[in-house]
Parts: structure tokens; sequence; C-alpha cells
């Protein structure tokens, strides 16, 4: 079961380095989105073979808000929005994506720095929560589009999630769905102010609203 989970994190992993590198934003929605339903399994690997109806629930819950309801709201906001792409980022493609392997050289090193209080299945939780998190604050800082920075905040805190859920067995199941919670709160916000930024500005960057005055 080591090796699922090992498998499970290298995709996740993946997830990162494609969002970055790919302009179309639709297409970045649905990596977020496949990063939801890889997230999901990860309670049912930890805790296989002492499974719990928590950890079960857990994993249903996460698969259908991080996976569906989120991507969907997304979906829905992109189909108003007046670009579909991320035109002129301010940091490059081919210059976030060597970021983005630096950030996972970082992320490794780090990961061997920082003791674990409890034993992990995987050597690569830790890894992945740093390198999602980190890469989560790299998309919000080097992107224009608002939709984009949303989609930052999701991979961010995805990390901080990813490690929560590494340690399922020891977490209780009401500090995931608060978490879950707040997310789905900040998300939905996020899309009503992005539609909203559209409709009256006819565009979603976030650099020209800068230099808006009354």
């Amino acid at each position: 079961m080591k090796l699922w989970l090992d498998t499970l994190l290298v995709l996740l992993i993946l997830t990162n380095l494609k969002l970055i590198s790919s302009s179309r934003l639709s297409a970045c929605i649905r990596v977020v989105a496949m990063q939801g339903i890889l997230l999901s399994l990860v309670p049912l690997l930890v805790g296989a073979g002492h499974l719990s109806l928590r950890m079960v629930l857990l994993s249903a819950l996460t698969m259908t808000v991080k996976g569906m309801v989120f991507p969907w709201l997304l979906l829905k906001v992109l189909r108003t929005a007046s670009g579909s792409r991320e035109i002129e980022p301010f940091v490059g493609f081919t210059t976030s994506l060597l970021v983005g392997v630096g950030l996972l050289t970082a992320s490794f090193w780090m990961g061997r720095q920082l003791p674990l209080p409890v034993p992990s299945q995987s050597s690569l939780v830790v890894p992945l929560a740093l390198f999602n998190t980190m890469m989560g604050l790299f998309a919000i800082i080097s992107r224009r589009k608002a939709l984009s920075q949303v989609l930052g905040y999701l991979v961010m805190e995805n990390g901080i999630y990813a490690f929560g859920l590494a340690f399922a067995l020891e977490e209780p199941l009401l500090v995931e769905l608060g978490t879950l919670l707040d997310v789905f709160v900040a998300v939905f916000i996020m899309g009503i102010m992005v539609f909203h930024i559209n409709r009256e500005l006819d565009h979603t960057d976030t650099d020209r609203l800068s230099i808006l005055k009354d």
C-alpha cells in the first residue's frame, strides 16, 4: 500500500508542475480538480487495513467539494469572463516551470530537516505539502488573472490539507470538515468577486485594478 500512496503523491506533485506551465484557464481548473480527486484518495490509502466510517466520509466529502463543486463553480465563472487564457503573466511559463523544479528541490530538502511527531506512511508527505503550499503562493504572485490567483489559493490550501490527510488516523474529523467549509466559503466569495470584476471592468487582470481611480 505504501507504493500506491507514493505513486499518488508523485502524481500530485506533477499536477502542480502542469498547472504552473499551462496558460489555458480551463485546463488549469481541471488540473486542480484532478488534484482534489487525488487528495480524496489519500485517507483511504493511509487507513488501508483499518478503514473507519470517518475516513470514508472524509474521502467522499473531499472528492465532492474539491473534485466537483469547486471546479464547477470556477468553470461557471470562467464562462462569463472575458479571457480564457493567462496571456502575459508576471513570470513566463518556461521560467515558472524552472521555478517549480527549484521549489520542488527545496521542498525535499526542507522535508528532511523537519522530523514528524508521528510516523508517516510515506516520506513524500512533507515535501508534497511544502511544495503545494509554495507553488500555490507562487501562482498567486506570478499571475495576472484573478481566476489564476484563486487557483493558486486552492493549491496552497491543498498543501496544508494534504499534510492533515496524511495523519487522518490521528486528526479529528471536525478539524478537516472545518477546513473544507472555510475553503468552500473563500472560493465562493472569490468566484463572486471575479464575476463582478469582469462584468464591471471587462477584464480580470488584477494588476490593472491598481490604477483605478474615483
